[in-house]
């Protein structure tokens, strides 16, 4: 029984993002065609995930393709899969979402919170680890975008009082 738990371990991913049912995930899958290897992308719903955190873990990836409904079932530790990334966040109260399959319009939309760029995950294969000048600039970018984010914020403020005092 150790050896099986030491394989298994040393074959789990370990920088996954925390993917919930209702996330909308770009999923990047490695293809093999005889000599060949190409990725492809498939962007979709999450409707379940199942399994729990080991290795059998799977998710559920639903899609609309030219009208038709197409899924997958992806093992998210698979050696396979290249990347996973969360585009959208959707609020949710169930685990398992399969009545958006027959669900059309607007019964079929999703509420959404937006995620911030920190947020934001991937898992990939770690190659090389990043440069200390990466790391400054991202440091540099972070707080200037917040001070935009306060800029925005405070104008629609002032407006609201100089029309107060206006009347």
């Amino acid at each position: 029984m150790a050896t099986i738990t030491a394989i298994t371990k040393s074959n789990l991913k370990k920088n996954l993002p925390d993917i919930r049912p209702g996330d909308t995930v770009r999923v990047q899958q490695i293809i093999k065609d005889k000599d060949k290897e190409k990725i492809q992308v498939f962007e979709g719903l999450v409707l379940a995930r199942k399994h729990g955190q080991g290795i059998n873990a799977t998710i559920t990836v639903r899609k609309v393709i030219s009208g038709v409904g197409v899924e997958k079932v992806f093992p998210i530790h698979t050696p396979m899969i290249k990347s996973i990334e969360i585009v959208k966040r959707g609020k949710v109260r169930k685990a398992k979402l399969y009545y958006l399959r027959e669900a059309k319009g607007r019964k079929a939309r999703l509420k959404r919170k937006e995620i911030k760029e920190t947020e934001k995950t991937k898992i990939e294969e770690v190659e090389e680890e990043p440069k200390e000048e990466e790391i400054k600039t991202k440091e540099i970018k972070q707080p200037e975008e917040k001070v935009k984010t306060e800029e925005a914020v405070g104008k629609p403020e002032e407006k609201k009082e100089k029309k107060e005092e206006e009347k």
